[in-house]
């Protein structure tokens, strides 16, 4: 990377699955004091372009493409104004460089530059930045240094048992803090072995678990519950698994035991956080009961203060009240890369992060998640920015008005619904709609469901009532 001329401080893009360069550069990037920003593998070539964009990115490094987007063809369309473009895999194209290419480069640098370069670094600079959605619409660049991260993978790792003689199957991507963090370093803190899939694959996992012998084991719900309904699952072993984590979204009962009874993880955990606390705020205890892994996210983890407070007086609420959650201590980001209204509207003068999640922490420290006070759509652990879409939506030539919102659903938690207002005389049929926000978004935004109507539901003030969209919608649902 020195050879290639990245600079300290210099902004490193990574477009690509859970491939083993992934983790080489996360651990490369950090050596050298540059910054990792990590790209969610969904991404279109309008995402990527403001993403390489607002991140000031110099170089990118990418794959061939992934679920039917070709990423060099996303790249040439977003045009972004990056000084080196690497390609991992073969063949390379004409206008990439390839990966392999980075072996030569190193030859010309000398042990002597890499020292001194490594003696530059220090812990509270940032070496990571995740792009995380907000209720703007705007993706903001989470800044997380070495002692963030470092901190909360060994605090995760302690919090599972690890040791060296366990084994990991990472199935989740590495792009979100739950891979890179819960994964990576709570493994590598404790000496235990990785095992990742290249992309999350019902059946690819099961393999990986009976062939290595791994013990633990990462998903949001619904990967979980895709593993259980496999066709086949009676034939892999999964009596290896001890322990992992469940986390994205809240875990129905039912799932979690037949977790526990069907895969033999006695000891999963349920872990809750931000990206914007690097990102472990709670988790369960190992032989928590299944009251506790179920109705709550667990306890606060070792050396995080938390808070519940009145989001409107910063008061704190008695407990078993329901407040903001505000989080305190090593874990709190550096901040929103060049957003300092952002950064100012989500930390306190006094480091406490609001994370605009409505909880309750009752008497014995168990903290429960009630609602979202901020604007966001969970669809299977994928944070999503209504506004962002409804954008998209907007810019259709049919479409007066747009307004995006969730609905209940059984598999991933929450699916998006879009209710739109057409222009007078203009028609537009739901698959037309789906198809050009695919066009124009990662896959996991495009509303599934689509509503057309004459007017919304408004308050006095003007703004549109989406919790009422949203009961109309599920009433409609349930027939």
């Amino acid at each position: 990377m020195i050879g290639s001329g990245v600079e300290r401080g210099d902004r490193v893009a990574v477009w690509a699955t859970n491939v083993p360069e992934w983790i080489v550069l996360q651990f490369a990037l950090a050596k050298i004091g540059a910054i990792l920003v990590t790209v969610n593998t969904s991404l279109r070539a309008r995402e990527i372009e403001y993403l390489l964009r607002q991140s000031e990115t110099s170089t990118l490094f990418t794959i061939g493409g992934f679920k039917g987007v070709d990423y060099m063809a996303e790249i040439r369309e977003a045009k972004p104004a990056v000084k080196g473009l690497f390609f991992i895999g073969d063949p390379c194209p004409v206008d990439a460089m390839p990966y392999a290419g980075l072996r030569s480069m190193a030859a010309d640098v000398p042990e002597a530059t890499l020292d001194q370069r490594e003696a530059t670094v220090g812990v509270d600079d940032v070496i990571n930045m995740q792009y995380t959605s907000g209720t703007t619409g705007f993706p903001k660049g989470v800044m997380l240094s070495s002692r963030n991260i470092v901190n909360n993978g060994y605090w995760i790792g302690e919090g599972l048992g690890y040791t060296p003689s366990d084994r990991l199957c990472l199935c989740v991507p590495l792009f979100h803090c739950f891979g890179c963090v819960l994964g990576v370093l709570a493994a590598y803190t404790h000496g235990a072995c990785l095992c990742p899939l290249e992309f999350f694959d019902a059946t690819r996992a099961l393999e990986v678990v009976d062939r290595e012998k791994c013990t633990a084991l990462y998903g949001v719900p619904t990967m979980f519950l895709a593993e259980l309904e496999h066709p086949d699952f009676a034939r892999f072993n999964t009596s290896s698994l001890r322990t992992g984590i469940m986390a994205g979204a809240l875990c129905p009962e039912p799932l979690m035991r037949r977790v526990i009874d069907q895969m033999k993880m006695r000891e999963l955990t349920i872990v809750y956080g931000l990206t914007e606390t690097s990102p472990g705020l709670t988790q369960t205890p190992r032989d928590a009961d299944l009251i506790e892994r179920t109705q709550t996210v667990g306890r606060v983890m070792p050396e995080i203060e938390v808070r519940i407070v009145d989001p409107a007086t910063g008061a704190d609420v008695p407990a078993g009240a329901d407040g903001e959650l505000w989080a305190r201590g090593y874990v709190v980001m550096k901040g929103y890369y060049q957003m300092p209204d952002a950064t100012a509207a989500a930390i306190t003068k006094d480091g406490w992060l609001r994370s605009g999640d409505q909880a309750s922490i009752d008497r014995d420290g168990r903290v429960r998640i009630t609602g979202r006070i901020k604007d966001i759509i969970i669809r299977g652990g994928e944070n999503i920015a209504p506004k962002e879409v409804e954008d998209v939506l907007r810019t259709h030539p049919a479409i007066a008005d747009a307004s995006v919102y969730a609905v209940k659903s059984e598999f991933f938690g929450e699916e998006v619904a879009a209710a739109l207002r057409l222009h007078p005389n203009a028609a537009i049929d739901c698959d037309e709609v789906q198809t050009f926000c695919r066009d124009r978004l990662a896959r996991f935004k495009v509303p599934k469901y689509i509503r057309k109507v004459e007017s919304f539901p408004l308050t006095a003030s003007g703004k549109i009532q989406k919790f009422r969209l949203r009961e109309a919608h599920e009433q409609e649902l349930r027939g």
